[in-house]
């Protein structure tokens, strides 16, 4: 099976050429799996026509877990909607959520107790399966382990698995670094679409030196 690797890597960022204006196509990786040697595997597809499948080679993704169970893996992505939810990012995006927190369960034995406790508490709370619980009875549960460390890890790991990958910057339009190119005064820095147009005194034009 033909696979997206969603494991960090270094994919060309897809940005903007700054010629031609064309968006350039992410450079995932594919990847061919022949054995699995992880306790779990999360996959999914990509929505047909969205953004990101149009920039992927393949609707296909896939990610093997070291440590924690396929149904563990998805709780966590179950915990990260909750927290940082966004209709517009895949689950491939809160699949790395997943992968980072085994990371951590697979280099350190107190932090797999305590990651695979949070989550046999989600799914005691939730009767069963907190990934297929309703969206309120989620919300319900999340709140109410606020303050535990199991929540903090979680909620911390969200802020970088979630937005400093290829694909949430394609989904939020981040065209990756600038300064390289010159920073971003020139490439965006005024671009304030969803406000009104300032008046030139507010706006004056940048000084170019």
């Amino acid at each position: 099976m033909r696979v997206i690797s969603i494991a960090k890597a270094n994919p060309e960022v897809a940005g903007c050429d700054e010629e031609s204006g064309e968006v350039r196509k992410v450079n995932l990786p594919l990847a061919r799996r022949e054995f699995l040697k992880g306790s779990g595997l999360l996959f999914g597809t990509l929505v047909s026509g969205s953004l990101l499948a149009g920039l992927a080679p393949s609707n296909a993704w896939a990610l093997e877990l070291k440590k924690l169970s396929t149904a563990e893996g998805q709780t966590l992505m179950a915990m990260g909607r909750v927290l940082y939810p966004h209709k517009r990012l895949p689950d491939a995006v809160y699949a790395l959520l997943a992968k980072d927190l085994d990371a951590k369960a697979a280099g350190d034995a107190a932090s797999a107790k305590m990651i695979q406790d949070g989550i046999a508490w989600l799914n005691s709370s939730a009767g069963g399966s907190f990934a297929n619980a309703s969206a309120a009875k989620r919300d319900e549960i999340v709140r109410g382990m606020e303050g535990t460390a199991f929540f903090g890890t979680v909620r911390g790991q969200c802020i970088t698995s979630l937005y400093d990958n290829d694909m949430a910057y394609a989904v939020f339009g981040y065209p990756g670094s600038a300064w390289e190119k010159g920073g971003y005064i020139t490439r965006g820095f005024q671009d304030l679409k969803w406000l009104p147009e300032p008046s030139k005194e507010a706006s004056p034009p940048p000084y170019m030196g």
